[in-house]
């Protein structure tokens, strides 16, 4: 039997993704160099990441490539006045493949290492002449999925020679590299067919991956070792396939080996239902593991204010994907030498040394906030809950994850800027118990939607049940109607 690297085996799976331009942008050009290479490994090394799933492109790829330009080309002669490509050129121009390096060490350090390929980024798309584009991209406007728009479009997947394309540079990266993985981000962006008919064009992007499906097959028989494959895809199962992702399909046609569940970009989804996704797997004759994918920001609806995330509100996410059977978790845009979404120094280092596992987010302080869902087919719910008027008694609905046995829970409210916000006053139940109101929530600044005011309510822990809560809110008196841009379940818990 071909030995297996994929580390798909593993309890509570831990995913870090890192992007094709981010360690050429964060670091000085005195750190392109095999030292800094591996250093970027290192810090992974021997803590509670299990995968670093490593992207070498987007529109471009950020080496040498045969298929497609490299980001430190010229476009129209003008070559990119920016630190990621001149940063990439300099380890280019000293000989050195970044990916094989990372490749080489992560394998040093027992971390299994895959490749993610952006399947159609959209990045700078409005600005025609970006360096980040492609000469097929430009050159190729009918093959766009709206071609001509002014702010860009993506490829559309229903045209064969969109297909040829990219599964070129599938077949490259499986040439010229030997991870132990490679993964379709189909999320980066998630709308690859004709506007409209992308329900019935699916078939389109499941034939693609057959193809990629025989190019892993050959080169895990060359390289002795199972090579996995992994698809980035909406959070919902029952959306996939309204979107072109036929993930349900995918898996039972024996074609992936890990499912990302996960938000496009707009807001990180909170409410991911991994206990249905392995309800629709169930039929599928080996175990493909599900985890749960995160962003950096939290946005209350589509056009709402958004606000970073922070280590509360992932260890959130994390208990209530525990409680749902998520095998694991990703982090999409949690990367090092930058404080977003968390502070580097000292807050990143506490996540990799810590994980996500049941025990330490259900130990930790938590945030629970109401968001929605960024990518669904048209007819499908977005659970959009935010904003809402004041003006009649609403109703909101609530995740808690496992219930805590310790702590101090809380409703936060965010109001937007009225006339008469200062003044208003509210009450409000959790499943139909009466809420004891505490003031006013000073860090507003943790709040999204452009939070002006917030209130607070103590919640006892008796009230809460596990997973899903159900949370009324009533404006008192006859004061002007408010607006609520923000709701959250906060369990504070002293270390």
């Amino acid at each position: 039997m071909a030995e297996d690297n994929t580390g798909l085996d593993k309890p509570n799976l831990f995913v870090i993704n890192t992007d094709n331009g981010h360690f050429f942008a964060y670091r000085n050009a005195d750190e392109m160099t095999i030292k800094g290479l591996h250093e970027w490994v290192d810090q992974y090394a021997n803590t509670k990441v299990t995968h670093l799933f490593i992207c070498p492109n987007a529109m471009r790829a950020s080496f040498r490539s045969s298929s497609r330009e490299a980001i430190w080309d010229p476009t129209d002669g003008v070559a990119p006045d920016h630190k990621w490509p001149r940063h990439a050129r300099i380890l280019f121009d000293k000989g050195v493949d970044p990916y094989r390096v990372w490749i080489d060490r992560c394998r040093e350090k027992n971390l299994s290492v895959w490749l993610t390929m952006r399947m159609n980024d959209m990045h700078q798309a409005e600005d025609f002449d970006n360096f980040q584009h492609s000469s097929f991209w430009r050159e190729n406007i009918d093959l766009w999925r709206e071609p001509y728009h002014e702010h860009g479009s993506a490829l559309n997947y229903a045209y064969k020679e969109v297909r040829e394309y990219q599964l070129a540079f599938v077949k490259e990266l499986l040439e010229r590299y030997d991870p132990d993985g490679i993964e379709l981000d189909w999320m980066r962006i998630p709308n690859h067919l004709t506007p409209r008919k992308a329900y019935e064009e699916r078939f389109h992007l499941t034939a693609f991956m057959h193809e990629v499906k025989r190019l892993v097959q050959k080169w895990s028989r060359k390289r002795g070792h199972r090579i996995g494959i992994s698809v980035r895809v909406p959070a919902h199962p029952d959306a996939c396939a309204g979107v072109g992702m036929d993930a349900i399909k995918w898996a039972q046609q024996g074609l992936i080996d890990l499912i990302v569940a996960t938000p496009f970009y707009f807001s990180s989804d909170f409410d991911i239902p991994f206990d249905l996704w392995k309800k629709r797997l169930q039929d599928v004759k080996r175990v493909i593991p599900v985890i749960g994918g995160i962003e950096s920001t939290a946005r209350p609806w589509i056009y709402g204010t958004p606000v970073g995330n922070t280590l509360s509100t992932l260890y959130g996410f994390a208990t209530v994907g525990h409680l749902r059977g998520a095998d694991g978790f990703y982090l999409f845009n949690w990367m090092d030498r930058t404080d977003w979404p968390i502070d580097y120094k000292n807050e990143y280092p506490q996540l990799l040394r810590t994980g996500l596992t049941p025990n330490v987010v259900g130990r930790g302080s938590r945030r629970h906030p109401v968001c929605f869902r960024d990518t669904v087919p048209d007819g499908f719910p977005s659970d959009t809950q935010l904003p809402k008027v004041t003006d009649s008694p609403l109703e909101f609905r609530l995740q808690a994850g496992t219930k805590p046995q310790s702590g101090n829970a809380s409703i936060v409210i965010g109001l937007a800027k009225r006339n008469g916000v200062a003044e208003s006053r509210f009450e409000a139940r959790l499943n139909g118990k009466p809420l004891t109101l505490q003031g006013d929530f000073v860090d507003v600044k943790e709040l999204g939607g452009d939070s002006h005011r917030a209130i607070r309510f103590e919640c006892s822990l008796d009230i809460l049940r596990p997973d899903y809560n159900d949370l009324s809110i009533k404006q008192l008196g006859n004061d002007l109607p408010q607006q609520i841009v923000w709701v959250e379940l906060r369990i504070d818990i002293e270390q």
